[in-house]
């Protein structure tokens, strides 16, 4: 396959998308939003102006056609050819990924007395929290690496101590399948972060520490959004919500339960944004808010950050989904983000980006996801939003986009 693609042969391919997905039945925006692409783009494609040239693209086209790749492309080379023009990008938490796949302490159960951990508990501990110092700031690759280690470390631990420790080593267990979930999620490995919550739940209800199941909870409610599984996302924390509820009814809530509820609340009105459910999430921000109040202060319980001003930092991401660039602008612009974690600075760098890209301010946005790449460069890269966002304004700008907007759409890979 040639590694130039002709106009006439851009054409043919769109044309071919058009047409199967004419055959599905799907509009311009259902496929848009089922392969994670904005309409402009895929309009783009069908018109042979936007070139699709690599794999990990043309597959991922492909499955929302419902189609085998070599059904929409057949010249797709098979297996990748070694120059790497359809190689996918590597992921920072590949190492991580293999971790997850089988079990990590076979030899602890054929052999669990010969099986003692290497470390101390407060080792452990120690190293627990550095994972989350690593996951807030987006440095992936760094986590994946101590992961590597660790977790092996504490499925070996809760399987060797004595009674009397091991809840509190399942109990960092379930924390660093939080950090993981988390992780994953912001990378778009939605089915790892799926995988890891699922873990830190079990874990956490072996520790013997309820509030830690709530929080793994939230993990999973987070990896179905990236799944855009948005009922299943729904049902997850609307069930989490009700019982936390139940539980305040009865007794004074602590600011841990403050801080978990406000969260549920808080993926509850992405979910609603994701779907167009404007009132659905404009009520779920407004019970975040109220929660927020009622705790006060700004606090990082169960690694959630939850408090006033990570509500309003949210605020600004549900504005953005609904297309409310303007509100977006003008909450972020009120916010000092600097007492907050660098995920959580980047993240509203990001969501201003995006606001003011809604607006075709090209100057504004490229400040603006330029500003989040510093702090975070591997989340502006792996977030699909924020690329289709940079693909457009590159393409609104055509030949008089400045150095910056192509250097950074070059960066992020985003016209691919």
């Amino acid at each position: 396959m040639s590694a130039t693609v002709t106009a006439e042969g851009r054409r043919a391919f769109g044309a071919r998308v058009a047409e199967l997905r004419a055959r599905r039945g799907l509009t311009q925006r259902e496929l848009a939003g089922e392969i994670g692409r904005t309409t402009s783009w895929l309009s783009q494609v069908e018109r042979g102006v936007q070139p699709v040239n690599r794999l990990d693209v043309l597959r991922l086209l492909a499955d929302g056609l419902g189609v085998p790749l070599h059904v929409l492309r057949p010249d797709a080379p098979q297996p990748v050819p070694a120059d790497g023009e359809f190689d996918p990008q590597p992921n920072d938490l590949d190492q991580a990924r293999l971790l997850l796949s089988g079990h990590l302490a076979l030899d602890a159960l054929l052999a669990p007395k010969a099986a003692r951990p290497g470390s101390s508990f407060a080792g452990l501990r120690r190293a627990v929290e550095d994972a989350w110092v690593l996951a807030h700031e987006d440095r992936f690759a760094e986590l994946s690496a101590s992961l590597t280690s660790l977790l092996p470390e504490l499925e070996h631990a809760v399987r060797s101590v004595g009674e009397r420790d091991r809840p509190r080593v399942y109990r960092l267990l379930a924390r660093t399948y939080q950090a993981l979930s988390a992780a994953f999620a912001r990378q778009n490995e939605a089915d790892a972060a799926w995988v890891a919550a699922d873990r830190a739940i079990a874990a956490a209800e072996m520790s013997g520490q309820v509030l830690e199941v709530f929080a793994g909870t939230f993990r999973l409610a987070h990896a179905c959004i990236r799944l855009k599984r948005y009922d299943q996302a729904e049902h997850v924390a609307r069930s989490a919500v009700s019982a936390l509820d139940r539980h305040i009814d009865s007794a004074e809530p602590t600011p841990e339960v403050l801080s978990l509820l406000g969260s549920l609340h808080l993926a509850l009105a992405v979910a609603h944004a994701r779907t167009d459910d404007r009132a659905g999430a404009r009520r779920e921000m407004e019970q975040a808010r109220r929660v927020a109040r009622q705790l006060g202060e700004n606090r990082n319980d169960f690694n959630l950050e939850f408090g006033p001003l990570n509500v309003e930092i949210q605020a600004v991401s549900v504005a953005v989904d609904l297309g409310d660039a303007g509100e977006a602008l003008e909450v972020g612009g009120r916010l000092d983000p600097s007492a907050l974690s660098v995920e959580r600075q980047a993240r509203l760098a990001l969501d201003m980006g995006r606001a003011h890209a809604q607006l075709r301010r090209l100057d504004d946005a490229v400040e603006s996801f330029g500003e989040a790449e510093r702090l975070a460069p591997e989340m502006v890269r792996s977030h699909v939003e924020a690329r289709s966002a940079i693909r457009d304004l590159v393409l609104v700008a055509g030949r008089s986009a400045s150095s910056e907007l192509r250097g950074l759409a070059q960066r992020t890979d985003a016209m691919s």
